[in-house]
């Protein structure tokens, strides 16, 4: 088993899809925590912490990941809302072919930019207060993890419900505790 601290190859990731505002992997917005956790085949955290404006969140690992893998976000109705895919250790997301976990966020800022572009919606790119990119319509923000002396991407995917203004470090949805994940 590899130490916590190291990042996973993408073939050793699980490997998973998003549609935007419906699912990420195995994960669809709306489930409930218990239905999260028994899509992931995961152990099931000790709980849900709660963070402000009445956001819950959980941790989890899988199986493959040797450390944690992704955080769950649940709205006040209990209802998933938003995940966040560590760089370190969660799974190889998609989109359309774009890896969107690990990668150097330069680099992806370029793809994304011109993936959205080739969909009729370069205007859509935003950007955060911290400079992470993102758009609304995709519900999607790619956040910057440092990974030792590097930063790779760990992307944050919302529902429809949370998209608007997803990039938004004060106005939009995303909770506040994953604005403070750096590492």
């Amino acid at each position: 088993m590899k130490p916590a601290g190291v990042v996973l190859d993408d073939a050793e990731r699980l490997q998973w899809d998003f549609t935007p505002l419906v699912s990420v992997g195995p994960l669809r917005f709306g489930m409930s925590f218990h239905e999260v956790a028994a899509a992931l085949d995961a152990d099931i955290p000790s709980g849900l912490s709660h963070g402000k404006w009445e956001v819950r969140y959980a941790h989890f690992h899988l199986p493959t990941s040797h450390g944690l893998a992704l955080t769950a976000y649940f709205a006040e109705s209990g209802h998933l809302s938003c995940i966040a895919i560590d760089a370190h250790h969660g799974p190889q997301v998609t989109m359309d072919g774009l890896r969107l976990v690990g990668r150097v966020p330069s680099q992806l800022v370029d793809l994304f930019a011109d993936y959205l572009q080739s969909q009729g919606l370069g205007d859509a790119v935003r950007a955060s207060q911290y400079g992470d990119i993102g758009a609304d319509e995709y519900g999607l923000v790619l956040r910057a993890q440092r990974a030792g002396d590097i930063l790779l991407t760990r992307p944050v995917f919302v529902a429809r419900e949370w998209a608007d203004r997803v990039c938004d470090v004060t106005e939009g949805c995303v909770p506040e505790e994953e604005w403070q994940v750096y590492c």
